[in-house]
């Protein structure tokens, strides 16, 4: 009679649960992932860097193109004039007018300027692929901290599935040693102490809760979402187990995104060199325009007179002497390029150090999978025999007790091993560039 009302009970709360799970939208990883790059704000700017960078490769940037600008200048001018000619007559006007109006259509160009418009030109699309390593960093950075968000709910929500276990075995804990002390088999004392034990249950899955509670919060932010969006996620944390160190280090030195960004800079530097040492030789410039001016005045020789026609030239300039500014600017430029060498060679040492740190984690936690899911499984098969004992009354309490926290710690310490695991193999990816959607 006993163990069908546990059953029945039992039955109810799984219900309950169903009820509740269906309630919830699954979020899976592949949604949280889609929502955030759509939404994250730190994309979302990085993106837009980028943008600023596409536009900014123009060959008018660069100063290949020349320059057309239209002007008009009118000048007017009212005075008190007196004019004394050669044969001595003077004339006087109060309230001259005088007016000029000049306007036209000019043309700058600049036809050679020791090669700098063309190393700016690519300089700026080095700038471009800067700008697109920059937001494959940031999109890389920000899927590794989804999944190991949405991975740590996981785990959490599989470390709440034991403590409600441990809570229903608590419960029927509390029943037998109820029904133990009605017809006279325990002290009252065994009925306190499952209690005790059975709030304690209680206690920790309250705070078991607030945790999810609050990792879900943090996701929501940064899916950039509303905090109070509720929903559920997989069960389950599936592993790759087939990762390699040498595949992985190949890819990280052709797809990291630091490693990248540090090679682009390098040849940022180098261009910047040509274009300081472009200085050295002269500068060429053509125009022509279009030009029409005409001037009316009320006294004068001339009281109204007109130009107009084409114009055109051009000029040269070379730096003769600047106070040895070129060659300090050569060698600082030449020093920011052995700093960007520099900075690649210990990125690469950083890189496989890394690789090889996080490999050993990620060995280590595949190994420890395989022996907390054997720990369980020993731990729920000495459950159920120490619960069969406790039925039958031929062990304590306190075994009993022993018995149940050794199967909830080994479900928890497998839902670890196999979050840690997961961890590692993200990390790897991160550093190898090639963090895949599962």
């Amino acid at each position: 009679m006993i163990h069908n009302k546990i059953r029945f009970r039992y039955l109810i709360l799984i219900f309950f649960c169903i009820i509740n799970a269906n309630a919830q939208d699954i979020l899976t990883i592949e949604d949280a992932l889609s929502t955030a790059l759509q939404n994250n704000y730190e994309i979302k700017i990085a993106s837009n860097n980028l943008d600023i960078d596409k536009t900014n490769v123009a060959q008018g940037n660069a100063g290949m193109l020349p320059t057309v600008k239209a002007t008009i200048v009118d000048n007017n001018r009212i005075q008190n004039t007196t004019q004394t000619l050669a044969s001595g007559v003077t004339n006087s006007l109060k309230n001259a007018k005088n007016n000029s109006l000049n306007y036209g259509v000019g043309l700058d160009w600049t036809i050679f300027d020791g090669m700098k418009m063309f190393a700016k030109y690519d300089q700026l699309k080095e700038l471009q692929k800067f700008g697109e390593t920059q937001l494959k960093n940031t999109i890389l950075t920000k899927i590794g901290e989804v999944m190991n968000t949405y991975y740590d709910l996981v785990q959490q929500q599989q470390q709440l599935s034991a403590i409600d276990s441990t809570i229903i075995i608590s419960k029927q804990r509390l029943d037998l040693a109820q029904n133990r002390f009605t017809i006279g088999k325990a002290s009252k004392l065994e009925v306190l102490n499952a209690q005790v034990d059975l709030n304690t249950d209680k206690v920790n899955l309250l705070r078991q809760k607030e945790s999810y509670v609050n990792t879900k919060i943090a996701l929501n932010q940064i899916l950039a979402r509303d905090s109070k969006i509720d929903f559920k996620v997989i069960n389950t944390i599936i592993v790759d187990t087939k990762l390699s160190l040498a595949q992985l280090t190949d890819l990280a030195l052709k797809q990291n995104p630091q490693l990248q960004s540090l090679i682009i800079s390098q040849k940022i530097s180098e261009l910047q060199l040509k274009q300081i040492k472009g200085d050295r030789y002269p500068t060429v410039n053509v125009n022509t325009g279009y030009n029409l001016s005409e001037t009316e005045a009320s006294l004068g020789f001339a009281t109204h007179s007109t130009a107009k026609g084409f114009n055109y030239g051009f000029s040269a300039s070379l730096n003769v002497f600047d106070g040895f500014s070129q060659k300090r600017n050569e060698k600082i430029a030449k020093i920011e390029i052995e700093n960007s060498k520099i900075a690649i060679e210990q990125q690469n040492l950083t890189l496989h150090s890394q690789l090889a740190i996080s490999f050993q984690t990620y060995q280590t936690n595949l190994e420890l999978i395989d022996l907390e899911e054997k720990n369980e499984a020993i731990a729920k098969q000495n459950l159920s025999i120490t619960l069969d004992k406790f039925r039958i009354g031929t062990i304590t309490t306190l075994e009993f007790r022993a018995a149940q926290l050794n199967f909830v710690n080994a479900k928890v310490r497998y839902s670890n091993a196999q979050f840690e695991a997961k961890l590692s193999e993200i990390a790897l990816k991160e550093l190898a560039g090639n963090i895949t959607f599962e």
